[in-house]
């Protein structure tokens, strides 16, 4: 599995445990984890907790998260990746976050390209799939920007933060 990706702006390469200052900080913030199934962190080592189960899920070769480096400042901005694989199936679930100063500047849909382009071409995945909050209208936008299709909604499908709650699911095709 491949360790590195690069985009026009950014560098996405394996989460490893340095990782951990910068993203605490990104996690932290409750803007960024109000739409993921995590609250916000309080401690660093909630990161390295995160980072640790990442490494476990990608020796186990079942999902792969890179964190996300702008280039022109070398900052580490957000994370994103393939919180799940399906072999079988040839599907993959994305995920990515992105540090709040970061937001809008199309950060998100350039790493998901990358993630996309990896997927069909590298790791022979038919079916790409995006789980979002409805409330979530900026990651929304941002799948719809690449031509996923809205394929429903599942109620009360995920638990999180003490309650259940609305899962969009939006896929791409090869």
């Amino acid at each position: 599995m491949i360790e590195q990706i690069y985009t026009k702006r950014l560098y996405l390469r394996k989460m490893k445990m340095d990782d951990a200052h910068s993203l605490f900080n990104i996690w932290s913030d409750p803007e960024v984890t109000k739409f993921m199934n995590i609250t916000n962190f309080t401690h660093e080592d909630q990161a390295k907790e995160m980072i640790g189960l990442f490494e476990q899920l990608a020796e186990e070769r079942k999902a792969i998260r890179f964190t996300i480096i702008e280039k022109e400042s070398n900052e580490i901005i957000g994370s994103c990746g393939f919180n799940s694989f399906e072999v079988d199936n040839a599907s993959a679930e994305i995920g990515y976050d992105l540090a709040k100063a970061y937001w809008g500047k199309g950060y998100a849909p350039e790493c998901i390209s990358a993630l996309i382009d990896y997927a069909f071409t590298t790791l022979n995945i038919n079916k790409i799939e995006v789980k979002i909050e409805p409330g979530n209208i900026n990651s929304i936008k941002v799948v719809k920007k690449l031509n996923f299709t809205f394929e429903g909604t599942f109620q009360e499908n995920e638990e999180s933060k003490e309650s259940f709650y609305d899962i969009n699911v939006y896929s791409l095709l090869k």
